[in-house]
């Protein structure tokens, strides 16, 4: 990773109510209404968390986390203002 953020994420799988916002344990929430079978609602978040910071798809990669709740995920992009998003959408800031 050349220019980007590396944070934690919390994939919520089967929400009713899709969105990226608040925090678990130091961690970005991604609700999304895909269930966790066969990596849906791990693409699903990936998806929502590429719409949330105003990047293309292909700019959110999985570190790790494949077959679990909690994530840690990399987006490219300017960090400082990656940082700031991130902080606005767990509402630190």
């Amino acid at each position: 990773m050349s220019d980007g953020l590396r944070f934690a994420v919390r994939v919520k799988p089967g929400s009713s109510r899709p969105r990226v916002g608040g925090e678990y344990d130091g961690a970005l929430v991604v609700s999304v209404a895909e269930r966790a079978v066969d990596g849906r609602a791990t693409d699903a978040a990936l998806a929502a968390l590429a719409d949330a910071f105003g990047v293309r798809r292909r700019a959110v990669r999985l570190v790790t986390g494949a077959a679990s709740r909690s994530k840690l995920v990399e987006v490219d992009g300017d960090p400082g203002r990656l940082e700031r998003r991130r902080r606005e959408l767990t509402g630190a800031g």
